[in-house]
């Protein structure tokens, strides 16, 4: 059973350490503001819940589990709030999102029906 948990430990905390680095890749390999803030604080809040939730699993006393859970509480709580007040004040700063602009469809012109006779059929 001890050695379960540890595996249980080590998957949770290598996903966390996964989802820390593809964050801080992301914010180096996307175009913008919005984008770059979207991939840190998604993967920050996942990444350190998943870190967290590796620690409890190795916690030894009942004061450090109620220790990290209170951690985890702040976090989780934090994190996408100011990422929430980040986007507002760039929003409210005059940020533009980039966006993709796609050229308009041209549209499909009617096949012009024949002002005569219907074409016959051999």
């Amino acid at each position: 059973m001890d050695s379960l948990l540890d595996i249980l430990s080590w998957i949770f905390l290598l996903g966390g350490g996964f989802l820390g680095v593809t964050g801080a890749l992301g914010l180096f390999r996307f175009p913008e503001f919005y984008t770059r803030l979207h991939a840190a604080s998604v993967t920050d809040t996942l990444c350190a819940s998943l870190i967290i939730l590796g620690l409890l699993l190795q916690a030894t006393s009942l004061m450090m589990v109620f220790k990290l859970l209170l951690i985890l509480l702040i976090l989780a709580y934090t994190s996408p709030t100011g990422a929430h007040a980040l986007a507002k004040a760039a929003v409210h700063g005059g940020l533009k999102p980039l966006t993709d602009e796609l050229p308009p469809e041209p549209s499909v012109a009617e096949p012009e029906e024949s002002q005569g006779e219907s074409p016959s059929i051999p």
